[in-house]
C-alpha cells in the first residue's frame, strides 16, 4: 500500500521590538541572566500587563501579508501549565479569537504554484530559557514576556521538502517586514511539525506525530523525513502508531 504524507508547522516569531510584550523591560540578546526582569513579566501578585501597541502592529502586519483576516474582537487567554521557566505558571496567548485567522503562503513543487493555507496567527508571550548541567538546571528570565507570533498551517504540505519550502518563503516574507530577525540559533524562530500518514486517496487523517527541538531548517527536513520512514515501517509491520510528542536530536541523526 502507498502512503500519503500529511505535515502542518507551527511557527513561533519572536517581533523585533525595544521592550516586552506587557512591561517596559528591555530586550537585549546577550545580556546578564535575569538582568531584564520587573514584577510584571516574573509574575508578581497584583501587577498588571498592559500590551506592546508596536507588537501588535507587527503582528498586524505579518498577518496581511499573508492575507489573513483581521479579526474585529480578539483578546488574551491564559494557558496554564507549570514548567520551571514560566513564572506565572501559565502562558498569555490567545485561543478562540486570534488576532487573524484564514491566510495563505504559497510554495513551489516541480515549478508549479501550491497553495498552503494558514489557519491562524495568533499573539502570545514567550517563556524563559532552562540551561541543563550535568546535575542542576539553571533558569533565565530574560526572554519571559517577549512577544511572540504563532503561525499555524493547514495540514497542506505533504512532504519534508515541501515543509522546507514553507518555511524558507515564510522567512523570507518575515524579514522583509522587519518586524524579526528571524535567528533560529538565538530562537527568534522556532517551529513545532505535525506529521502523520494516511493511505494514497483517503481524505481521513492519521494518528499524527508532534515534532520538537528543531533549530533550524535542514533540522525540520531531516526530523520529517526520518518519521515519514518511521511510520511507514510501523504500517508494513501492521504495528499501532500512537499520538505522541517526539524530540529531535539532530547530533545522533
Amino acid at each position: 500500500m502507498r502512503y500519503q504524507t500529511v505535515i502542518g508547522l507551527e511557527v513561533h516569531l519572536q517581533l523585533k521590538t525595544r521592550t516586552k510584550a506587557f512591561c517596559g523591560c528591555v530586550i537585549d540578546f546577550g545580556k546578564a541572566p535575569n538582568s531584564c526582569v520587573c514584577p510584571v513579566c516574573l509574575g508578581f501578585p497584583g501587577t498588571l500587563p498592559v500590551y506592546n501597541k508596536a507588537a501588535l502592529n507587527s503582528a498586524i502586519k505579518v498577518a496581511l501579508a499573508f492575507s489573513c483576516q483581521i479579526q474585529e474582537h480578539t483578546k488574551f487567554d491564559r494557558k496554564n501549565y507549570f514548567y520551571p521557566d514560566l513564572p506565572k505558571n501559565y502562558q498569555i496567548s490567545q485561543y478562540d479569537l486570534p488576532l487573524s485567522r484564514n491566510g495563505y503562503l504559497y510554495i513551489y513543487t516541480d515549478s508549479h504554484p501550491k497553495r498552503i493555507g494558514i489557519t491562524r496567527i495568533h499573539l502570545e508571550e514567550d517563556a524563559g530559557k532552562l540551561i541543563h548541567e550535568a546535575d542542576y538546571s539553571l533558569v533565565d528570565f530574560n526572554r519571559a514576556g517577549i512577544p511572540l507570533i504563532e503561525i499555524v498551517s493547514e495540514p497542506d504540505l505533504n512532504s519534508p521538502e515541501e515543509a522546507f519550502d514553507y518555511l524558507t518563503n515564510l522567512k523570507s516574507i518575515v524579514e522583509y517586514l522587519d518586524v524579526s530577525d528571524c535567528d533560529m540559533e538565538k530562537g527568534s524562530l522556532r517551529c513545532d511539525a505535525n506529521i502523520s500518514l494516511r493511505p494514497e486517496g483517503s481524505k481521513e487523517l492519521g494518528v499524527k506525530t508532534e515534532l520538537k527541538n528543531m533549530n533550524s531548517f535542514k533540522g525540520v527536513k531531516d526530523a520529517l523525513s526520518f518519521e515519514v520512514v518511521r511510520q511507514t515501517e510501523l504500517f508494513q509491520n501492521k504495528e499501532r502508531l500512537i499520538q505522541e510528542t517526539r524530540l529531535w536530536d539532530a547530533e545522533k541523526a
